[in-house]
């Protein structure tokens, strides 16, 4: 059985993990915009569902950064900070209800990317091989691949925060039997 401290160093690794993935798919996705030959400008604001995924990062790094201080300290110590009993609790479901969040954002994300690259595709065959259609095209492109890329960096970070939910439940569940402190 895992000893309680190499359980909080990986919660630890994997949450500072969690919100690095976070941080640079926020980042990747703020500076996701192309311009086309008509001088439309377009970023990820013209996109609900983009936004929605930025939501989703931003809310992942808040609650990363919210719980990073309490998982040094218990990585350090091998003590709860704060409230020691009821912080098993809060581990295991905010864990749970970021994770499930995290997924949706990637879910929608993909589906956005996926379907509008599908659009462009059949937008530009329609209006001909023109070069400066081919110019657009490969612009759009660009900006849906650098949407898939920041949605799967969220993705990295659903996988970090599914397994600390993981730890968390089992932490909790050893704690209340008695095996840990």
């Amino acid at each position: 059985m895992a000893s309680a401290w190499a359980t909080a160093i990986s919660m630890l690794m994997l949450r500072v993990l969690a919100t690095m993935f976070l941080a640079a798919s926020m980042a990747l996705m703020i500076t996701n915009k192309y311009t086309d030959s008509n001088g439309t400008k377009t970023t990820f604001k013209d996109i609900i569902a983009y936004r929605y995924v930025l939501a989703t990062a931003a809310s992942g790094i808040a609650y990363g950064l919210l719980q990073l201080p309490f998982a040094v300290y218990y990585a350090y110590t091998e003590k709860r900070l704060l409230l020691k009993d009821y912080m098993p609790e809060f581990d295991f479901y905010g864990d749970k209800i970021i994770s499930y969040f995290l997924a949706s954002g990637v879910g929608a994300g993909f589906a956005v990317s996926f379907e509008l690259k599908r659009y462009v595709d059949r937008f530009f065959f329609f209006r001909g091989l023109l070069q400066l259609a081919e110019e657009d095209k490969s612009k759009a492109d660009k900006f849906l691949d650098r949407g898939s890329i920041a949605t799967g960096l969220i993705a990295g970070g659903f996988l970090c925060m599914a397994v600390v939910s993981v730890l968390s439940s089992m932490n909790r569940t050893l704690r209340s039997r008695g095996f840990f402190k």
